[in-house]
């Protein structure tokens, strides 16, 4: 039977109501097909295609989907026997390492027109934090982001000075931010600052004894122990322990010396996992440990040449079983370290082109990787990202990002996708839908949120009355193109420009720039004329017309004085006057 639907179209000649929209797993298939990255011919390919079908984003119904096969696939292998379940655990090893790499699709945030100098992801993955070398910090939520992918709060933590570092703490509630002043901060959530740390008195010469950082902060990190507890390291020579209900002053101080026991900057700190172990780098190429259950005299391991005197180490990394650490070091090296034996590193990569002093290396989710970037050279070479073996720091994949340099990297354990920040001021965002989960795969398959005018639709109401005086008409209304066209006859309200000088005149009373002498003597002093006239003379010159044609003194006094009498200059005048002329008009003697 044909629906009512179908009979109406039918009867109405329609082939539909309305146009058909596409469906919408055919709407998030073109939005992934639009958000692949474009990888190279090396990269290495999947020997089971199915297993890698790129399929649509994964949605809050295809999770659901996928979740439940997982639970399905869990219960039938543990019906199976002994022998199936060993098969389906060497099929899961088949994947190496590089395989594993969410690298397929990528998004792109726009952070500004500078380097992004630092990221931090909260706990959950939900919220993005990326900082730069414009001052600025901004705030991006996944949940929340469509397809334009704008942040949802932007903020200058320390006008001035640029972002080192920020870092989450473990509840995902506060973030750590690290700016080139000497005050780091605590926002919360939102971005709203929850404490600030003290300002040191310079002019101190023993940094122990002044409350705060009298430099630049070089990074920061959060207590794992304790979430009011987080230490900084910076230019001062000095790593700091802070508790938040303290606001006086610092509660500890950690002197990073060199080889002749001098003060020498820090540019890296971080804790291990139990908090017990705080491990620095210095400018003088040292990488040095101190034991929190002691005092702070003594380093528990110190490594005085890890890397070349004078360069900046920009990162430390430890493992997982917090026998391992990793370095990227200025002086474009990346090396790997045993803590048992720290004299000497077990491996090295040589030239990692590094031009940033907050270029980031880290751990693979599976500790398998060891993942840096590098710099972009003017005369060649392009900015990559590296991915090396554990063991032996050999390259085993490159991802290359152009002209752009590769600063900070994140590599998120729980969803499975790694951020990328660039010098040009742009996040990548690399991901695969059939491996990650939420973050980037949230927005791909989001619509473009449209803006509702609440004054849309509504017609302004309009009173017509055909007798009302002319001064108190209103006027018609005209459209858009009318006005723009009356604005644009209007030279005033179109901020017309004068008229350009010719070649050989002036246009409009202004003079030709560059003219020649004679028009610059015409323009200064022959157009501004002298007043010198004799004033005298051209009075005199209207006494004839005025005699013949009297107008205003002699009628008046034609009947009583027809013949003028003007006075005589007296004796009693000054001699000033000598030269004034008087006529004087004597009566004839009889």
């Amino acid at each position: 039977m044909a629906s009512e639907e179908d009979i109406m179209r039918n009867l109405m000649g329609f082939s539909g109501f309305g146009a058909k929209k596409p469906p919408k797993e055919e709407i998030l298939n073109q939005k992934l097909n639009e958000a692949k990255r474009l990888v190279k011919s090396d990269c290495p390919s999947f020997d089971n295609d199915e297993d890698v079908a790129i399929g649509p984003s994964p949605t809050l119904a295809i999770v659901n989907d996928l979740k439940n096969e997982v639970e399905k696939n869990v219960k039938e292998t543990v019906k199976d026997d002994d022998s199936d379940s060993d098969d389906s655990e060497e099929d899961d090893f088949e994947l190496t390492p590089v395989q594993k790499i969410p690298m397929s699709h990528e998004i792109t945030l726009l952070h500004g027109q500078k380097v992004v100098s630092a990221m931090a992801l909260d706990p959950s993955g939900s919220r993005l934090a990326t900082g730069s070398y414009d001052y600025e910090v901004k705030f991006w939520d996944f949940n929340s982001m469509d397809v334009s992918l704008r942040p949802f709060r932007t903020l200058t933590p320390a006008d001035g000075h640029w972002v080192n570092a920020l870092q989450y703490s473990a509840t995902g509630d506060r973030i750590l931010v690290s700016t080139g002043n000497a005050q780091p901060q605590v926002l919360d959530r939102d971005g709203h600052q929850v404490y600030e740390c003290k300002k040191g008195d310079q002019y101190i010469v023993d940094m122990k004894n002044t409350k705060g950082h009298v430099s630049m902060v070089r990074n920061s990190c959060w207590d794992p122990r304790d979430k009011n507890h987080f230490i900084s390291c910076g230019d001062d020579g000095t790593i700091r322990l802070w508790d938040i209900n303290t606001v006086k002053k610092n509660t500890d101080v950690i002197r990073m010396k060199n080889k002749q026991s001098k003060k020498t900057g820090v540019t890296f700190c971080l804790f291990n996992r139990d908090g017990k172990l705080i491990v620095g780098s210095g400018q003088d190429g040292s990488i040095q440990g101190w034991d929190t259950r002691r005092l702070f005299v003594n380093t528990s391991l110190s490594n005085m040449q890890a890397h070349t005197n004078g360069s900046e180490t920009s990162c430390l990394c430890l493992s997982s079983d917090e026998k391992s650490l990793i370095s990227r070091g200025g002086d474009d090296t990346l090396k790997y370290w045993d803590l048992r034996n720290f004299q000497k590193p077990v491996a090295v990569a040589k030239d990692l082109v590094s031009y940033y002093t907050t270029t980031k290396c880290l751990f693979s989710p599976d500790e398998k990787l060891i993942v840096t970037g590098t710099s972009a050279k003017k005369g060649g070479g392009n900015g990559k990202l590296v991915f090396l073996e554990r063991d032996t720091l050999n390259i085993a994949h490159e991802l290359d990002f152009g002209n752009a340099s590769v600063v900070c990297t994140l590599w998120h354990v729980k969803l499975n996708q790694i951020l990328v920040g660039l010098s040009d001021g742009n996040v990548k965002v690399l991901f695969d839908p059939t491996r990650s989960i939420k973050g980037a795969t949230l927005c791909v398959g989001k619509v473009k949120n449209k803006r509702i005018d609440p004054g849309e639709g509504l017609v302004k109401p309009q009173i017509i009355n055909p007798i009302t005086l002319k001064l108190y008409r209103e006027k018609k209304a005209e459209t858009m193109k009318k006005i723009k066209a009356k604005q644009r006859a209007d030279p005033i309200a179109s901020h017309k420009p004068e008229a350009p000088l010719g070649l050989s005149h002036g246009v409009g009373g202004r003079m030709k720039e560059g003219m020649s002498l004679t028009g610059f003597v015409i323009k200064n002093i022959a157009l501004a004329k002298a007043d010198t006239a004799n004033p005298r003379e051209a009075i005199l010159k209207h006494a004839k017309a005025a005699a013949e044609d009297p107008f205003w003194i002699a009628p008046a006094y034609s009947k009583t004085q027809p013949n003028p009498i003007f006075t005589t200059k007296s004796d009693s005048d000054s001699e000033e006057d000598d030269n004034e002329l008087v006529t004087v008009k004597r009566q004839k003697v009889d």
